[in-house]
Parts: C-alpha cells; structure tokens; sequence
C-alpha cells in the first residue's frame, strides 16, 4: 500500500493535489494545523502542529507513510518574505523527514521557491542557473534543499526538491496578483497595478499539484522547477483577465510603483519536469483564467 503525508493539505497547493493522489492509489494522509474540514476529499486527517517535535514523531510512528508531500510552510502575504518564522520550519522540516525516513518512509518531494534562484539570469534552468538566495525565506528553503540532498546521499532517501514559478487559482491569498485583479473588478473596483512589463511564468494551481504528484510517483531526484515554461508579461495577464470580465477599463497600469527588486523576467525552463518526468500541464491560461474567476465569483456572492 502507498502512503502519503501531504503537509500543509488545507493550503493552496495542498488541497488540490489530494484528489490526484486518491486517483492514483494512494492512501492519503491530510495534515493541518487548524480545524480538521469539513469535507475530506477520501482523505485521513491529521491536526498536527508540524512545530512540534513530539507531534511529528508520533504521526510518523501511526501513520508509518512510504511517501511525503511537504507543502507546509509560513506563507503570509507581505510577511513571508522577511519573518523569523522561515528558521523554524527549517527545524521543523528537518525533524520532519528525518522521522519520516526512520519510520520506513521511502520517497519524499518538498515545495521549493524560484526565489531560490539568482534572479539576474530571468531563464531559469536547474542544471545551469546559479542559486543565489537574497531574503530570510529564499535562503531557508535553500539550505533546506542542501542539507535535504546531503541527507539523501548519506542515507539513501529518494528526494526531490520541487521549485515553484507563479501559481494562480482557486483559493489563492487575495492580497497577490491575479485574485487582487479578479476581486477589484468583480466588485466594481480599479485594479491599480505597476507598469505591468515584468515577465513570468504563470500556471494554473491544479497543475502545480499535478505536477507534484507526477514528481512523487516518478524516478527524478533534486531540484525539479515547476512552471509553464511560458513567458508572459503581468500586463497580458491582467488584461486578459479583465477582457474575460467585460472590464478592461478598469485596469490602471503604473498606478503603483514597481519594486525595485523586481527582475524584469523570471521564466523556467522545464525541460525536466516535461522529459524526465513526462508531465505536461492540463490547464491553459485562458481556461485556467476562467475557473479561478468563476470561484472568485461564487466566494465573493457574486
């Protein structure tokens, strides 16, 4: 029987990958730190507080998982970036695959960040981008990956540190990009925006999850990134999102200032995650585009 602990199961990326897991035979183990939901997805439930030492050795103890899904993480809009809780879950996580490996766990695949990468080089591959981490978050989810990847060698842990480009979706936080447009524009609101000219990488968050699952169920070990491969600039995306609701008027580009951090392109390459893994994304922008909208409708009573 394959076992699965998903972390951060409630999360954005979390939830969608459990009814992909079911489909392909896995028994799963949904964990959370908040209330257990009300819907399961056929999934097991945990309420463990992955901060705990003593919580995450007795998970690991009951459930005894074959696999892990390591989503969780402190992802605040505006805090994450910067807060002192990144130190902890690189404690946490370390103490977390430790015991998963101890209790008979044979294969594990970790949320990573394009973060991770220098962000000068815009194309972004993981065989030949040089990783230069510049914020509290990007450098623990880097060292993360390096003491993940020694641990592997040492101990023979199959291991796969997966490098999210844009995400976009259903339950998405509503302070970023795409439900930030959505929810002004639904509400009769401007959605003021930068100049709009920095170019991404966008896919839809079904994917993402899919494409996690396709990585767990694979032979692949390091870093994998996680994209469309597609560039295309905030500005096409914002007004496509706007043409899809009937209110390309109410897109205000330049009305805020860009970062000054911001790099002017941040696409990946994923020649890995296509050739090695076999995976290609079920979602295009447009019908993606659609789905995230008619969920933003329906939470928003619209």
């Amino acid at each position: 029987m394959k076992k699965v602990i998903v972390t951060g199961a409630k999360g954005f990326i979390g939830r969608h990958s459990l009814k992909t897991l079911i489909e392909k035979g896995f028994e799963v183990h949904a964990i959370t730190s908040s209330d257990l939901p009300e819907e399961t997805y056929n999934s097991i439930w945990h309420q463990v507080n992955l901060l705990d030492t003593s919580q995450i050795e007795t998970l690991m103890r009951t459930v005894q998982p074959t696999h892990l899904l390591h989503f969780a993480w402190y992802a605040i809009p505006g805090k994450y970036w910067t807060s002192e809780q990144n130190f902890l879950w690189v404690q946490a996580s370390i103490e977390l695959i430790r015991q998963f490996r101890e209790n008979g766990g044979q294969r594990v695949v970790i949320a990573g960040t394009c973060a991770e990468y220098d962000w000068k080089y815009g194309y972004c591959s993981e065989l030949v981008t040089p990783v230069h981490p510049k914020s509290p978050y990007s450098v623990c989810k880097r060292a993360l990956q390096e003491i993940v990847n020694s641990y592997s060698e040492l101990t023979g842990l199959s291991s796969v540190w997966g490098r999210i480009f844009w995400a976009y979706g259903p339950h998405e936080y509503p302070q970023r990009l795409v439900p930030f447009v959505i929810s002004s524009l639904l509400q009769g609101e401007l959605a003021n925006c930068s100049h709009g000219n920095q170019i991404r990488d966008f896919l839809y968050v079904q994917d993402v999850a899919d494409a996690f699952v396709a990585i767990l169920e694979s032979e692949i070990t390091g870093p994998v990134n996680i994209g469309s491969g597609q560039p295309m600039s905030i500005k096409e995306i914002v007004y496509q999102i706007a043409g899809t609701i009937g209110k390309p008027e109410s897109i205000c580009l330049g009305a805020i200032p860009a970062s000054i951090n911001e790099p002017p392109l941040l696409v990946a390459d994923v020649s890995l995650l296509s050739k090695n893994v076999g995976w290609q994304p079920q979602y295009d922008l447009e019908r993606g585009l659609v789905l995230t909208i008619n969920w933003w409708k329906n939470h928003l009573g619209i």
